[in-house]
């Protein structure tokens, strides 16, 4: 079949669109790799940034097997049964470059559980859990929300409630996902060594390296333009309503709606955090950030800018209430990811549903030729239907991610492979696990400095 010169440079644009979206979202990879290596003990520091390869390079595998056709094969609302091992890619629907976008969405989530379980956790654990959880876990939630046939899908036929729940680049089917997977990760595996007292009191474990800590949030906020301008796949696109506009203008947008929440919630736990501790703390600030980012994710396309002001400064104050509680239940997570991304994207989703925008929802979500209106915001007038597509959403993830990780990690546990003895722990990962520190002037003379001090000592 003929193709116009139009359609052809239309398509080609799109793709390199596309692409370039991917390999931002790959750069936060990296971020989260700097932000993990940072916020654990220099004596598992080389463990967790292996971790964070381990997650790309099995999730690649599993997701080109089985995760992308579970996600976006068309069967029926609940899962795909198309694509496996990218059978008949390119089609009319999908091809390569939409393929990699995807994959770098689906190997986020696993780096996002591993910092829930960092400086503690059998390696062996990591490959199962990773595959597991890019292979089946979330594409199967990706299937319910971005696919055309899944049953919460906005961009579904009959849309549920009229409306669908709208996560546009994932606060749930990202965040949520890989933060609820940690939550039940780190509770059945129980807190680090010496990380609370006798009397339940926590006892500071911070993290080595601020610097490290500084940079991976930047590169995750690089990366974050390609997660969230990105998901509109195509650039030139006209809206449904108009033929004057190209999906620029909803791209740009949510560049602006993304740096916002961010920004205010940076700012917010500066202050709150000072307020609390009674000092400036670079390290909550840049979770603040983060938690930002992850709230925003949701409704970044669909929102003013005003309200991801309003998006970033609850963010903040919900990380920190959750960090509160999580010291009070003696609850251990080294990268504080159950609080922050599934509470963030907990209540991004729910954020989506009270201030989403009519005319952005129709632009970011065709609601046919003749611009139909459907449900929106509720604090913006558009009723209940949205809002409680949103609350649905949250509920059937962690559901679902409970169902599936909870009894995981637990099989895991009962077989001995998922947590490592005490005394691997004492010594610290890198020399137990690795053959020895990350680093060559590791100046710590309570732990062995090589592999075969560490062995020797195990020996006596």
């Amino acid at each position: 079949m003929e193709v116009s010169w139009e359609t052809s440079v239309t398509d080609s644009i799109n793709t390199i669109y596309l692409l370039f979206s991917a390999y931002l979202v790959f750069v936060m990879q990296l971020g989260f790799a700097m932000l993990c290596a940072g916020s654990v003990r220099a004596k598992n520091a080389m463990n967790i940034m292996l971790t964070n390869v381990v997650d790309a390079v099995i999730g690649s595998i599993s997701y080109y097997l089985f995760g992308f056709a579970f996600a976006f094969g068309d069967s029926n609302p609940f899962i795909g049964t198309y694509y496996f091992a990218l059978k008949d890619i390119p089609s009319s629907s999908y091809d390569y470059s939409y393929f990699l976008y995807q994959w770098a969405f689906a190997i986020a989530v696993a780096g996002i559980t591993s910092g829930s379980i960092a400086e503690r956790t059998q390696f062996s654990a990591y490959l199962i859990f990773s595959f597991f959880l890019t292979g089946f876990v979330y594409p199967i939630v990706a299937h319910w929300m971005w696919s055309s046939s899944g049953w919460l899908s906005p961009s579904a036929t009959s849309p549920f409630l009229g409306s669908g729940a709208i996560d546009f680049a994932g606060s749930g089917v990202v965040h949520l996902v890989g933060g609820v997977a940690g939550l039940w990760g780190s509770l059945i595996e129980g807190p680090r060594v010496g990380r609370f007292d006798a009397f339940g009191k926590a006892v500071p474990m911070r993290g080595h390296n601020a610097t490290l800590v500084v940079l991976g949030t930047f590169l995750l906020w690089f990366g974050w333009f390609g997660f969230n301008p990105g998901s509109f796949d195509k650039i030139l696109v006209s809206y449904p309503t108009t033929s004057d506009q190209g999906n620029w203008t909803g791209v740009g947008r949510t560049a602006v709606t993304t740096t916002l929440a961010g920004s205010t919630a940076g700012i917010v736990t500066l202050f709150g955090r000072r307020l609390l501790v009674g000092h400036w703390d670079a390290l909550d600030v840049c979770n603040g950030v983060i938690g930002g980012f992850v709230a925003i994710t949701s409704g970044c396309s669909v929102v003013e800018p005003w309200a991801a002001i309003v998006c970033g400064f609850v963010a903040a104050w919900v990380l920190i209430g959750l960090n509160i509680v999580a010291l009070r239940l003696q609850f251990d997570d080294p990268l504080e990811a159950t609080q922050l991304h599934g509470g963030c994207g907990a209540w991004g989703l729910i954020f989506t549903g009270l201030f989403a925008k009519e005319d952005f929802v129709v632009q970011a979500y065709d609601s046919g030729a003749s611009g139909v209106s459907r449900p929106y915001g509720l604090l913006m007038g558009g009723g209940w239907g949205l809002i409680a597509s949103q609350v649905v959403e949250v509920v059937v993830i962690v559901g679902w991610v409970s169902a599936t990780m909870g009894p995981l990690f637990y099989a895991l546990y009962k077989l001995k492979i998922l947590r490592i003895s005490m005394d691997e722990e004492m010594a610290g990962m890198d020399i137990s696990s690795h053959g020895g520190y990350a680093y060559t002037g590791h100046s710590d003379e309570n732990h062995p400095r090589f592999y075969a001090d560490y062995m020797q000592i195990r020996g006596q």
